[in-house]
């Protein structure tokens, strides 16, 4: 929901700058899905809801709500939470793939019909696509866009998760290091055990002094090593460069040489900041944890 509204206002600014009269704007939808818990999010703007084909073989359409189309402003996205079952089939799709040449409501029906019967079948996310989007014609000879992302749900294994708690406390650091270097050391990561016990430092450091508690700390294996932080504060953390006469703010561009990836992601309450580290020839590294289209 605020990655539509801060989208929406972009629109709104950049329709605000249009040379032409034109209407500037899109449909949006928006997922973000946790393989370790199954639970997917979704907020929508004006665009038409996913369509599920779940393991028991009941196929149905999410129940997003849709805010307005991107560039409308001053409506709030609302946000939809479901859990989803190991071997979900999620398909997210353009408005031409249900409404060219059907009649009202058609085209949806059409579309879990087959998505239930493809599904239902074994096939893959390419030959279940393949299916759905035969008999549409080719871009230079449509009037509307067809596009389909279908995604297989998996999620990480328990064995292959950890979380601790910690209180608001300077102490916590330092059990936290230990804490992940136990963890690591059980799933035989002793060439991640220097990186991550420096990114743990920093990030329950900062937890710590600037956000209050608790503050867990979780890790996963899978295809690259997780490592969140999360903590009761909605303050956006900063990437900058010290000066050499700075006694501190050299944490995040710290963290950004030792990992691959980072970010930060809010909830319904503070923040988690999130990196990963490569595990370059760990058996687990072929594992995916969501199968793309």
């Amino acid at each position: 929901d605020e990655l539509l509204a801060r989208l929406d206002d972009l629109v709104q600014r950049m329709e605000g700058e249009a040379q032409e009269s034109d209407t500037v704007g899109a449909s949006c939808l928006f997922a973000v899905y946790d393989p370790v818990t199954g639970v997917c999010q979704m907020a929508s703007a004006g665009h038409p809801p996913p369509a599920v084909a779940l393991p028991d073989g009941r196929v149905e359409f999410l129940p997003v709500v849709p805010g307005p189309t991107l560039g409308v402003g001053d409506n709030p996205f609302e946000v939809f939470s479901t859990t989803l079952p190991v071997g979900s089939i999620l398909a997210l799709y353009t408005d031409g793939l249900v409404r060219r040449g059907r009649d009202s409501g058609g085209g949806e029906a059409a579309l879990l019909d087959a998505l239930g019967r493809l599904a239902g079948a074994g096939r893959s996310p390419d030959e279940i696509g393949a299916e759905l989007m035969a008999g549409h014609p080719t871009p230079e000879y449509q009037d509307d866009d067809v596009t389909l992302l279908l995604a297989r749900t998996r999620t990480v294994t328990e064995e292959n998760t950890a979380a601790w708690e910690y209180p608001a406390d300077p102490a916590a650091v330092s059990a936290a290091r230990a804490d992940v270097n136990v963890q690591l050391e059980a799933w035989g990561l002793d060439e991640q055990m220097f990186a991550t016990e420096l990114i743990v430092s920093e990030l329950i450091t900062n937890a710590v002094r600037y956000a209050g508690g608790p503050v867990s700390l979780r890790l996963i294996r899978d295809r690259v090593l997780v490592c969140e932080v999360s903590d009761p504060s909605n303050t956006q953390p900063h990437l900058r460069r010290a000066r050499s006469t700075d006694e501190g703010g050299r944490g995040l561009f710290l963290i950004a040489q030792l990992t691959t990836r980072w970010g930060c992601r809010y909830g319904t309450s503070g923040k988690t900041i999130w990196t990963e580290q490569a595990l370059d020839g760990s058996p687990h590294g072929a594992d995916r944890a969501i199968e793309p289209l």
